[in-house]
């Protein structure tokens, strides 16, 4: 993916894509929730997609106990677009937040 005068790999967006979902108050982990071996066997929890030149990013929370999750997701995209926007300087399609388990 590129910006003007610069070029960005999918794992350089991955890894920008989930320190921004983890410093959003409420966010426990950015992974799956439930046992370690469905973690293990569920994928990646930040996968990153280029449509029409704009990026597309989908990204798996486990929120701390007693968060209010619509406000939790919707903030979690605020911050990974904004990240996506104006760290690297991308064009933003759409991000999808996914909210797999509650932690203490």
């Amino acid at each position: 993916m590129t910006a003007p005068g610069l070029a960005v790999s999918h794992p350089v967006i991955r890894d920008v894509v989930r320190r921004a979902a983890l410093e959003v108050p409420g966010v426990l982990r950015v992974g799956r929730g439930g046992p370690a071996w469905r973690r293990a066997l569920s994928g990646s929890a930040v996968a990153i997609r280029l449509r029409d030149g704009a990026v597309e990013a989908r990204v798996v929370v486990v929120a701390r106990a007693a968060q209010p999750l619509p406000r939790l997701a919707a903030e979690v995209r605020i911050a990974v677009g904004t990240a996506i926007e104006r760290l690297l300087g991308l064009e933003l399609g759409a991000v999808s937040v996914i909210v797999d388990g509650v932690g203490a």
